[in-house]
């Protein structure tokens, strides 16, 4: 069960639209569950003699009543309460005891205060109410509702457990501030599928991801079409910094501005500066100190799913600080990519990195300097652009998902072992979305894999049996069943014409860490010994030369994603 807390200064406006018919005539039987004084109160929904005018009269007498100076601007307190989708339907007298608790606990009119404010409760659908209130009690002074919001939703908690409905995760007052039911209308309206609040939030998270510093920051904000006001001081100095999209307007015309810190707690500028590694008031680093070099997006993927990789074992090792780091380097590598994803799966991985900010933020602060080595792969990947969705780029973006997939997993499993019940709910939202991104981004490699493995002669496919059977004794019964199978026979192939040990490089991909989190072992395997054995990301399109007879198999040239490539070492030599 959510509520929402909004504040307005047009009762009228808000009834008008209550009792209307809605936007896509969605409102059905529009009429009062509570209200302060039932019997005093007009139901324009019941009573064919009742009007909105008199409602709204009968609402608005107290703020009338007091000197036009002690009026508050938005006087109208409204507060939507949503049931989940998959909880029952509540009867009218259920609803009522709803809103009877949510405003005893927000402090509109406490249970038992007979000059608490006036307020109703409308009811015109059969998953949530509005419950409406004017911010003056009836003995003239203004109500206590500090922290209205947080206390709304401690009251929802306790309503989902005295009435057997979902419960939601409890908050920890971390979270990002969520679009309002006006802002949600007016995307709407737009066609857009996401408000402005939060196409701005991804726009500054993208900005930060990787930037080397405060002028890349805002430069990177400008070129994706963001309206950028800076607030200066007298000295010229940058002190904060608010955010628009184009064309978004109020009525009056004025652009609708959102200083980052009301996008999310993290955006503000001091907390973006401490993110970038210099704190507030310290001279601005510029980015050509920090330089950092091109890659092909193939490359900077490849480079970004062993950091990634690695980083899993860094948040699981107990120390929370650290953690944070890693995690808010995490996210900006979901960032990154969101930013220059392929069309395939751009909404899917932005879908994720909306998800995953979540679980970047609890009461603890991050130690920054341990999540550079992140931070610079979330830079690598921006630095080299878009992707392609096809070939090299592709087999490594899907490499990277599948990477990214078990770190969100892990992340998940963290969280939950401290209890940070919202943060857990918002990892696991984000490996979902990148399940889904990883299974668009895979099929044409692995399909490619599986059918270079199919060719392969029995002798060949028997022998490469034998080395997963040696790495994961017992469970190659399970593993031939999977999907990716014939893709892992192919990688191991490769391998071996590439120089590689099959067997050794397998049981370091099986060590690298654990697999147990993994939906198909085959697929994770397969582009872990890809990464480990520099090998392409992409089946290779014809077959590989005859190797020489006076060549040592490790002295051979592969394929790398990169300019220039070592020779595998002796140590994995193919044993003849």
């Amino acid at each position: 069960m959510v509520p929402d807390i909004s504040l307005g200064g047009r009762t009228y406006g808000l009834l008008a639209y209550l009792y209307g018919p809605g936007r896509r005539d969605e409102h059905l039987d529009p009429h009062q569950v509570a209200a302060w004084r039932p019997e005093l109160t007009p139901d324009p929904g019941r009573d064919p003699a009742a009007t909105l005018k008199q409602l709204q009269e009968r609402l608005d007498l107290p703020v009338q009543a007091v000197p036009e100076h002690r009026r508050p601007a938005r006087h109208v307190w409204h507060c939507p309460v949503r049931a989940d989708a998959d909880d029952r339907h509540l009867s009218d007298a259920e609803w009522a005891e709803v809103a009877r608790r949510v405003v005893h606990a927000t402090g509109i009119a406490e249970e038992g205060d007979e000059h608490a404010c006036r307020w109703i409760a409308v009811r015109h659908a059969d998953d949530h109410i509005h419950i409406v209130a004017t911010l003056k009690r009836q003995d003239g002074r203004a109500p206590r509702r500090h922290d209205d919001y947080n206390r709304a939703q401690a009251a929802c908690r306790q309503i989902e457990k005295d009435f057997d409905l979902r419960r939601l995760n409890p908050g920890d007052g971390t979270a990002a501030k969520r679009p309002t039911s006006a802002e949600r209308a007016k995307a709407e309206r737009a066609g857009r599928t996401a408000t402005a609040r939060e196409l701005l939030r991804d726009h500054v998270r993208q900005a930060v991801a990787g930037a080397a510093d405060e002028a890349e920051f805002f430069r990177r904000l400008t070129d994706a079409g963001v309206r950028v006001d800076r607030r200066l001081a007298p000295s010229g100095d940058v002190l904060g910094y608010k955010v628009a999209l184009p064309g978004d307007r109020n009525r009056d015309g004025t652009p609708i501005w959102f200083p980052g810190s009301r996008l999310a707690p993290d955006l503000s500028l001091p907390k973006i500066r401490q993110r970038l590694g210099h704190p507030e008031g310290a001279d601005e680093p510029h980015s050509e100190t920090r330089p950092h070099q091109r890659a092909a997006p193939a490359r900077a993927r490849r480079e970004a799913a062993s950091i990634v990789e690695r980083t899993t074992t860094a948040y699981n090792g107990g120390d929370e600080a650290e953690a944070a780091a890693q995690l808010s380097g995490l996210g900006e590598v979901l960032d990154a990519l969101a930013h220059t994803s392929p069309a395939s799966t751009r909404q899917q991985v932005t879908e994720a990195a909306r998800a995953f900010e979540r679980a970047t933020r609890w009461h603890t602060r991050a130690e920054r300097a341990e999540g550079r080595a992140v931070r610079d792969a979330a830079r690598g990947i921006i630095q080299a652009g878009n992707a392609l969705g096809r070939g090299e780029d592709g087999g490594a973006t899907a490499m990277l998902l599948s990477t990214l997939v078990l770190a969100t997993i892990a992340a998940a499993r963290w969280h939950t072992a401290r209890r940070h019940h919202q943060q857990a709910a918002a990892a696991r939202q984000a490996a979902d979305q990148l399940r889904a991104a990883y299974r668009t981004a895979a099929t044409a490699p692995l399909r490619a894999m599986r059918a270079q493995g199919r060719r392969l002669p029995e002798h060949v496919r028997n022998r490469h049996l034998g080395a997963v059977e040696a790495a994961l004794p017992g469970r190659t019964g399970t593993l031939r069943r999977e999907y990716g199978w014939d893709a892992l026979v192919a990688t191991l192939d490769q391998a071996e014409r590439a120089g590689h040990d099959p067997e050794t490089l397998l049981q370091q991909a099986v060590a690298w860490r654990e697999l147990n989190t993994a939906d198909r072992v085959t697929d994770v395997l397969v582009w872990r010994l890809r990464r480990l054995g520099q090998l392409p990301a992409d089946a290779p399109q014809r077959p590989a030369a005859p190797r020489s007879p006076a060549q040592q198999p490790w002295q051979e040239q592969t394929h790398v994603a990169g300019p220039t490539h070592n020779p595998a070492p002796p140590e994995h030599r193919h044993r003849r």
